[in-house]
């Protein structure tokens, strides 16, 4: 009985094991490839699959996601003999897990060895500066020679990428003095333009403003001239109009006559000895009866306001003249010529009151 026992749990436990062999659970995005009695038999898909144990053997499973594979840095030889250093990135996908496991017996180092060999290729037709500026390129050859050759092996590759390019440090010190110098060189250009810009600016600045100035003041000097102009004419006029007589240019004369000693450093001046005809002439003017105009004819308060102011303004001149004769008389003033003994100056008073016919018109 024991041994019958001890024989049914052995066969109990036997059919539990090869039931347990016999169930295989495959995740989702996965494969295993079975081969019954040492042949190719099929793949298991995802989910749950049976398997005849002993008879079946079941491979390892194989990831059909995309996969992304970096490779160390290879050195490769450009055209011009540098010796470079690129790393690459890689991404492909298992789409024929029977064509991955029968056909490549490691696909991820035929993958890498076929990139180094094809990267060599396609650098070697290619100079240092072209290498370096023509990744696209470089990644599109690479992609289309990978994908060729590893389409029969059942692996797509979607994408290579060019991650790094490492030229040797002297060619490295090379080429950031080339970059240092170029860039002191726009630098230099740069600040060139900006300073002539500036004084492009500065030279159109000053001209405006010196045409500018220069029509302002040719408007300014043009204002002032018929400015002058006009009242110079307005005078002219004034004087042609009222017909002035000597006796009013003999007013004119001794009122200007005290201003000559009002001077603080008037030392020597000349009475002229035509003082007394001009004020003679004034008085005559003050005296006679001259033609009233309609105004002063038919106000005659009017004409002793004027008459009166006209004969204080001669009073006042005439004082004046005597005062300024008798200071020059005293000998504390210095030497000073006057009277008769004066040499005579033209004046014009005592020729228009010697002829009036040189009377101005």
């Amino acid at each position: 009985m024991d041994a019958l026992v001890i024989l049914g749990a052995l066969v109990v436990l036997f059919a539990v094991i090869m039931v347990l062999r016999a169930v295989r659970i495959v995740p989702q995005a996965r494969a295993r490839n079975i081969e019954r009695l040492g042949r190719y038999h099929r793949t298991l898909q995802p989910g749950l699959n049976f398997v005849i144990p002993v008879v079946d053997r079941v491979y390892p499973m194989i990831d059909l996601r995309e996969q992304v594979v970096s490779f160390r840095p290879q050195p490769v030889i450009t055209e011009d003999n540098l010796v470079v250093e690129i790393d690459t990135v890689l991404y492909f996908q298992v789409t024929d897990p029977r064509a991955a496991a029968y056909e490549i017996s490691n696909y991820i180092q035929a993958i890498e060895q076929l990139t180094v060999t094809t990267m060599r290729n396609v650098i070697g037709s290619m100079d240092l500066e072209k290498t370096l500026t023509s990744r696209d390129t470089i990644n599109s050859q690479l992609r289309g020679v990978l994908d060729d050759a590893t389409g029969k092996w059942g692996i797509r590759v979607n994408r290579v990428e060019v991650k790094a390019i490492d030229p040797p440090k002297t060619i490295k010190d090379a080429m950031e003095k080339q970059m240092r110098a170029e860039r002191d060189k726009r630098a230099a250009i740069l600040n060139a333009e900006g300073n002539r810009q500036s004084q492009i600016l500065t030279a159109e600045g000053e001209k405006q403003s010196n045409i500018l100035r220069a029509e302002g003041e040719r408007t300014a000097a043009i204002l002032r001239a018929e400015g002058q102009s006009q009242a110079i004419d307005q005078v002219f006029q004034a004087v042609h109009r009222n017909d002035p007589d000597p006796k009013l240019l003999a007013y004119q004369y001794l009122q200007m006559l005290p201003q000559l000693a009002n001077g603080e450093n008037n030392t020597f001046w000349v009475i002229p000895s035509e003082v007394t005809s001009a004020l003679q002439g004034v008085t005559r003017a003050f005296t006679q009866s001259l033609p009233m105009s309609e105004a002063t004819r038919d106000d005659p308060a009017a004409v002793r306001e004027v008459s009166e102011t006209a004969a204080a303004e001669v009073a006042r001149a005439a004082e004046a003249a005597k005062e300024a004769v008798a200071d020059a008389s005293e000998p504390e003033h210095g030497p000073r010529q006057l009277g008769p003994s004066a040499p005579k100056v033209a004046d014009p008073l005592a020729d228009l009151n010697r002829d009036p016919a040189k009377k101005p018109q």
